[in-house]
Order: structure tokens, then C-alpha cells, then sequence
């Protein structure tokens, strides 16, 4: 076993690790022994059994929906907004009040079809709507319009990289099938009051648009499904087809996971629901697998039941039994005609162009996909392949080493270097994201250029930025603001909190708003 653990360790390794943060605190498996995943380019996941058993081999597959971003609903006309005051965007037809009809946003149908093409399905040319029916507080009607029988796109493909042993310079890619992307109406939410022992309505996001992106089960690990849906939210972002903010219920992702012996027929599964984070989604689905094998391995048997993931304990808890299957009386909307899609040749001559949806016209303008931007970024600059991993998971850390490497003489490969050792070391010590960092491109460039001319040593340039970083000024380095002044005032204040390099600071640093020097001196 310890043989099988050292030659198989990819995932296990973070399967492992995330376990013992956990401290063990979930009424489920005791970290008894080290099992291992291997989850790489080695080949399928296998996690070692008790001593004379058979390996098990994960199987987890995904559903994720995704929030359309768009100004208004899927069949309404209501605006779509975050965090307005409860039931404040809800319409007739969101509260299905009798004779209101449903009508076919537009913007929502080219956004799927954008994100169908960008992960390369097949776009169904004709798709139908379908309601499926269940009773629920927040959902008026009893039923929800989607596309079970004819979805709008079908059989595409996601390739996505992961780090062999937390090691960025060892990355393999992989490939998860798309089954299929289907239009669907959100529900509402159901906010519980525990004290008064109430259950209260908001109807804001009843109707809003989603994608719902059906993943095979192609993964096997916790770290292959965040790497898969970490992929989807910057193509989705890229595209504009959704924001993918997780914080915002944008993007919420239900797993899917099983564990059987090699050769043997798939194991019963269980859904952890409604994940809404990819640190998350990664522990959820590691602690799942470990979970489902303890239970097998002592005798027991996996129900057939959705679980949630409580992030405060580490590990996922039942919901409801799904052994009896809910018979969702799927029917063909009756109120919604086939969605027919055009492309350039079945397109007809008469047809006013702008009355239809064109998927070739659609395509010609989808924008470069993370996977292209990343290659670019390699040629370009001449960084290393793993970097550019790095420079487009970050919000803002792209733009943010361009506007650097225009300003500064310093070679890109030596600016990456600051960039990702140094100032983004910094910044997630701080719990700050790019975009909130008191170190500005033109900032940071004017440093690399007196680092570049010797002027300063290399000590002197870290010490002075994480000065800055940990001072949360926003101070402006003078390629970005050609401001002379208030040299008087950026001396007293680095005479008063001072780094030890007072005249590095006086040839770069210039205050942000220099009417204002108390605020600087403050």
C-alpha cells in the first residue's frame, strides 16, 4: 500500500491535505490511514483499499448553472439585479398570475449559443422548451420552463490544466465531454427565519436566466472538478455570456460522485448540491470520495440522497433522499414555439437579419479564449507557460503586467518574476485582489526602472512595495501621473513611517491626490 501511495499521489496529495485541515471534524471517515489518488497524466484515479481489497476508482461528474448576464429575465421583461430589496423586480409573469405569457429574451439566447461554440457543441438548430413540474414556495407556477428532450446545444468538449503534485512547472491538460447546455428559468429564494420560525419569499430572482452546462463523468477528484469549472468561469467571463461571480450565486455547482472497483459497474452516487465556490467545490467532492469508501469499506451502503457541503465543518451533510425517484411530469411548454437557430446557409434571402439568431455570425465574433490568450502571452513576452496560468486566473493580473511591462525597460521575463513572487505574494498575505493593491502598474514600473538602471538595489525596491502594500496608501508612481508637487508632503510622511529607503520613495512616489496632502500625512 505505502508503494501504491508514493507511485500514485496527484490529487491524493490535495485530497489528502484538504482532509487533515479539516481536523476531522465531520461525523464521517477518521483520517486513519494515507490513502491515494492518482489524478494526473498517469492515467484514472485510484484510491488504495484496506490491505487485500481492491482499488477504488472515483467517478465525479458536474452540473453547473450559470447565471446569463443580461439586463432582464429569460421570459420577462423585469430587470435583473443583484441584492435589490426583496420582491422589488418581480413582473406579472414572474408571479404567474393567469393569462401572462412567456417571451424569449433574446440576448439570453446568443449567449448560449456563444458559450455552446466556445466549447466546441454542436448547436442545435431547432430546440424545444419543456416544463418540469414541482411544488416549491419560490417558484409560483409549480413548474419551470427548460430543455430536457432538445436542449439548444449538445456533445462539446472542455479541455482544462491542473499541476501535478502542487508543482506549476509539471501541468497536464485534460478534456471533460459537455453533454449538453440548456436555457432555464431560475427560482426564487427562500430566505429562513429560525427565530420567528418563518419562511420568507424573494421573487427577485424567479425567471432570470441560466445556463445549465451538464459535464460527463469525466473527473475523478476534487482538483480536476475546480480546474474544470475554473476553465468554464473565465471562458463564460471572457465571452460575457455570464459575470460567473460564485459570491453573487452567478455560478452554482452540483457534483455528482461515485466510487466503484476497477472493471465493476459504476457505484451508486450522491449529489452535493448548490456548491458555490471552487475552494469549496474541490473539499465537497475530496471529502465525498473518502466518505463514500469508509461507509463501503465497514460494511455499509451509499444512498442514493443529495447532500450539502457545510463549509464551517468541512464536510457534506444529508438533504433528501432521492431512493424515490420525484417524477417531474416533464411536458412540452405549450405557451413556447420550437426555437429555430439560423446559420449562413439555411439562413433565407427574405429574412430580415435582424428577427433572427445567426450561428455563424454569432461565431466569427467570439472573442480569444483563455487557452489562446495564454499561448499569446508565452509568445509575446517569452514567459513561462505555467505563468501564464497564473496571469489570467487572477483578476486583473493580466492588464496589470501589461500596463507594467509598457512603462519599465526591464525585460517581461524579469517582471513576471515581481509580479507573481513579490507583488502578488504580498497581496494575498493581505487578503487584498489585484485591483484593490496600493502598488499601481506605473508604480511598480518606476521601481523596475531604477532597479533596472542600479540605482537601487533589489533589497530596496521589495522593502519600499510592501511598505506601500501594508501602508494601504494608494500612492501613484509619476508614469502615471505626471505630477511634480507635494514632494514636501510624500517626505514628512515617509519621515514619520519610514522604510528605511527615504530616497528611493522621493524619486518615485507622488500622492494619488496632492490638493489633499492631509490625507497622505494622515
Amino acid at each position: 500500500m505505502a508503494a501504491a501511495a508514493a507511485a500514485a499521489w496527484g490529487c491524493g496529495g490535495v485530497w489528502w491535505r484538504a482532509w487533515q485541515r479539516g481536523g476531522g471534524r465531520c461525523p464521517a471517515p477518521a483520517p486513519r490511514r494515507q490513502r491515494a489518488v492518482s489524478c494526473n497524466a498517469r492515467g484514472g484515479a485510484v484510491l488504495a483499499g484496506k490491505s487485500g481489497l481492491a482499488p477504488w476508482v472515483p467517478v465525479v461528474g458536474l452540473e453547473i448553472h450559470a447565471q446569463i448576464s443580461s439586463n432582464s429575465k429569460l421570459f420577462s421583461g423585469s430587470q435583473v439585479q443583484f441584492a435589490a430589496p426583496p420582491n422589488s423586480l418581480v413582473s406579472f409573469f414572474d408571479a404567474s398570475l393567469p393569462g401572462t405569457l412567456p417571451v424569449l429574451n433574446r440576448r439570453c439566447v446568443e449567449a448560449a449559443v456563444m458559450t455552446g461554440l466556445a466549447l466546441n457543441c454542436s448547436i442545435n438548430k431547432k430546440s424545444l422548451f419543456d416544463r418540469k413540474h414541482y411544488f416549491y414556495a419560490d417558484l409560483p407556477a409549480g413548474y419551470q420552463i427548460t430543455q430536457q428532450r432538445v436542449p439548444i446545444a449538445v456533445n462539446g468538449r472542455l479541455s482544462y490544466s491542473l499541476c501535478i503534485d502542487n508543482k506549476m512547472s509539471q501541468m497536464v491538460t485534460k478534456t471533460v465531454r459537455i453533454k449538453q447546455i440548456q436555457l432555464e428559468q431560475d427560482s426564487g429564494k427562500s430566505l429562513h427565519d429560525d427565530t420567528r420560525s418563518q419562511t420568507l419569499v424573494d421573487l427577485n430572482r424567479a425567471g432570470v436566466g441560466l445556463m445549465e452546462v451538464v459535464m460527463e463523468p469525466d473527473m475523478c477528484c476534487g482538483e480536476e472538478a475546480a480546474a474544470a469549472v475554473r476553465e468554464l468561469q473565465l471562458i463564460l467571463q471572457t465571452l460575457g455570456s455570464s459575470q460567473a461571480v460564485m459570491a453573487e450565486g452567478q455560478l452554482r455547482v452540483d457534483a455528482n460522485v461515485s466510487v466503484h472497483h476497477p472493471g465493476e459497474p459504476y457505484g451508486v452516487r450522491t449529489e452535493v448540491k448548490n456548491i458555490n465556490s471552487i475552494r469549496f467545490l474541490a473539499k465537497a467532492v475530496d471529502y465525498e470520495i473518502q466518505r463514500q469508501i469508509e461507509e463501503l469499506e465497514n460494511g455499509g451502503t451509499i444512498l442514493n440522497e443529495t447532500r450539502a457541503f457545510d463549509s464551517k465543518l468541512g464536510c457534506t451533510v444529508p438533504m433528501r433522499d432521492k431512493e424515490g425517484k420525484q417524477d417531474y411530469r416533464f411536458m412540452p411548454e405549450p405557451n413556447l414555439p420550437p426555437l429555430i437557430l439560423y446559420d449562413a446557409k439555411s439562413l433565407p434571402a427574405n429574412m430580415n437579419h435582424q428577427q433572427v439568431v445567426n450561428i455563424d455570425w454569432i461565431n466569427e465574433r467570439l472573442p480569444d479564449l483563455p487557452s489562446v490568450k495564454r499561448a499569446k502571452l508565452v509568445e509575446q513576452y517569452g514567459i513561462l507557460p505555467e505563468h501564464s496560468f497564473t496571469l489570467l486566473n487572477e483578476d486583473g493580473l493580466t492588464e496589470f503586467f501589461e500596463n507594467v511591462v509598457k512603462q519599465t525597460q526591464m525585460k517581461p521575463k524579469k517582471v513576471i518574476g515581481w509580479i507573481l513572487n513579490d507583488l502578488l505574494g504580498y497581496l494575498k498575505q493581505h487578503s487584498l485582489t489585484v485591483k484593490e493593491s496600493p502598488v499601481s502598474p506605473f508604480l511598480l514600473a518606476d521601481l523596475l526602472n531604477l532597479l533596472e538602471k542600479k540605482e537601487i538595489s533589489s533589497t530596496a525596491a521589495k522593502q519600499v512595495s510592501n511598505r506601500v502594500i501594508r501602508s494601504h496608501k494608494k500612492l501613484w508612481g509619476t508614469a502615471g501621473k505626471q505630477i511634480t508637487s507635494c514632494r514636501n508632503c510624500v517626505n514628512a510622511w515617509f519621515l514619520n513611517t519610514c522604510c528605511g529607503y527615504k530616497s528611493v520613495c522621493l524619486k518615485v512616489f507622488v500622492p494619488e491626490n496632492p490638493s489633499c496632502c492631509r490625507k497622505l500625512l494622515g
